[in-house]
């Protein structure tokens, strides 16, 4: 009787995660399927067509489409990258330190993710315009920051707090400096967690749209902006607007499952505190 319901248990709980799957997985598809069908099946058919890889030419090698992809990774890479060489320190110091004010600073870093983009935009269209960094490189990665420090910073911070301060202590006896306990010691011990934080910081920036469209323009073109060129005036290319869609999708992805044995990991690893 318990072999009999525990199967029965085994078979409706993958019934659940297939239906779960496939729910979760059905834009991803449906995007795709829309990517190899012509403008003239667009509307007429759904899943019984003749496939075409014009959608594809026409993005690929007829457009600049690549381009805005490099724009995309400087961008959204950089600003990871600035965000963990500055971020890493911050955290550590928020966990270890007690300073005045310390969780009034904590919280006006997180409350520079919440507040809205559209908030500060304007603002900064006319600082850019004053210190000539509009339409740069560096300024969008300057302004990604709201986007990808605050996050990192946070979940770093609980990584920190998770690991005992005897280890540094016992470090310190054996004569190592703090830049040796710190990049020998702490860091490997937090590289799952700083994998998986980075990661959401590198999808947070990717998929940033208001930043770019206002203080991006033609020389630094992501391609959440970029994209919007295949919807025209007067009709819309859905094949071409899914391909770019599709692709758009694939660093991410690829990223996630690079580092997956370190996402796992660090999405776990510091979540139940005592």
């Amino acid at each position: 009787m318990d072999t009999a319901s525990k199967r029965l248990g085994r078979i409706v709980q993958n019934g659940l995660l297939i239906i779960y799957s496939i729910f979760a997985l059905f834009p991803l598809l449906w995007m795709l399927i829309l990517s190899i069908k012509s403008d003239a099946e667009m509307y007429t058919t759904t899943f019984l067509f003749s496939p075409t890889l014009d959608n594809y030419k026409a993005v690929l090698l007829e457009s600049d489409y690549l381009q805005y992809m490099l724009d995309s990774l400087i961008v959204a890479g950089g600003a990871v990258i600035v965000s963990v060489i500055a971020g890493v320190p911050a955290a550590y110091a928020l966990a270890r330190y007690n300073f005045k004010k310390k969780e009034d600073i904590a919280f006006q870093i997180l409350s520079f993710k919440f507040a809205p983009e559209i908030l500060v935009v304007l603002p900064l269209f006319m600082v850019y315009q004053m210190f000539g960094i509009y339409d740069s490189y560096f300024g969008l990665i300057w302004v990604y920051q709201l986007i990808s420090m605050p996050l990192l910073i946070w979940v770093v911070r609980g990584y920190f707090e998770d690991i005992s301060v005897e280890i540094e202590y016992a470090a310190q006896v054996d004569g190592y400096s703090w830049y040796q306990i710190f990049f020998k010691n702490l860091v490997p011990l937090i590289k799952p967690g700083l994998v998986s934080a980075a990661l959401l910081a590198f999808i947070f920036a990717w998929n940033c749209f208001t930043f770019p469209l206002m203080l991006g323009g033609t020389n630094v073109q992501p391609i959440t902006v970029a994209i919007t060129k295949f919807l025209g005036t007067d009709s819309a290319h859905y094949g071409q607007l899914a391909v770019a869609a599709t692709i758009s999708a694939l660093p991410a992805i690829i990223f996630a499952l690079c580092i997956q044995k370190h996402l796992v990991r660090g999405l776990s690893f510091g979540a139940v505190k005592g």
